[in-house]
């Protein structure tokens, strides 16, 4: 499976993506129903780890929905056994330097990038697929290309570094956790607030001037196209179990309205 959301942000368009935390593959195939692009599988406040990823991942590609994972933490085996299983990308949280996101790199993308042990697993169709019988180089490559790295830039350390965490090479973009960050930076939840407002603008000019993606969250649907028009290439909107609870508590006002 190629990753259909990267391809479509290289054309210029705006993707949308929603966390799972229900834990169920069907929910995962119906998310792909729905038409968004992607699903984050979070393995950091959720509480999956890498078989039930494994699970989810083949759900979200058999409806053609790209598979991003958040891990727990940014050590080795948690970003290898995340894209051994078949993650089409990860989001890493909790991101404090710079030496540590080139140490994701190390771990996360192959020779000549970084150095990702190598392996026949299930995110590799076990070495069955054409990139992998044209030789090793040319895995590598390709798998460099279609797996994304986005550290999260949620606390004040990751955004006084901003700057030079987009420049590195192997960062395909920053995923920005406006809860996390706008209580770094004192603030928790006001996204009106002057200081939160201008780390976005500063977070979204570090991508383009790095040509790197930016990605946030928002729990708010309005707040989905503001983002777009800040210069975001793709917003992660809600979570499945908010939008069943949101939808159920629709459906119970609208037919108790009607009795």
């Amino acid at each position: 499976m190629k990753n259909t959301l990267k391809e479509k942000m290289l054309r210029g368009e705006k993707t949308l993506g929603t966390f799972h935390e229900l834990g169920s593959a069907s929910v995962v195939e119906c998310i792909g129903y729905a038409g968004f692009d992607y699903v984050v599988i979070d393995s950091e406040h959720g509480p999956f780890d890498v078989e039930t990823a494994l699970t989810f991942i083949r759900s979200a590609k058999l409806v053609d929905l790209v598979p991003l994972v958040r891990v727990k933490d940014s050590n080795r085996n948690s970003i290898l056994k995340m894209l051994d299983v078949g993650a089409m990308g990860l989001i890493i949280p909790n991101i404090n330097s710079v030496e540590e996101v080139k140490d994701l790199v190390k771990y996360g993308k192959y020779y000549p990038v970084g150095e990702r042990g190598v392996a026949p697993t299930a995110g590799s169709q076990f070495w069955q697929s054409e990139a992998s019988q044209n030789g090793l180089e040319n895995f590598f490559k390709i798998k460099n290309e279609e797996s994304l790295l986005l550290p999260q830039c949620e606390t004040r350390a990751c955004l006084d570094n901003i700057e030079e965490i987009a420049f590195i090479e192997g960062v395909d973009g920053i995923f920005v956790g406006p809860y996390d960050l706008s209580t770094a930076l004192g603030r928790p939840g006001q996204f009106d607030n002057l200081e939160f407002s201008s780390a976005i603008d500063r977070i979204v000019k570090a991508c383009k001037d790095a040509n790197k993606f930016a990605f946030v969250f928002t729990g708010e649907e309005t707040q989905v196209k503001e983002y777009y028009d800040k210069g975001f290439d793709s917003v992660a909107y809600n979570l499945d179990a908010i939008m069943l609870i949101q939808a159920m508590k629709n459906a119970v006002n609208n037919i108790k309205m009607e009795d």
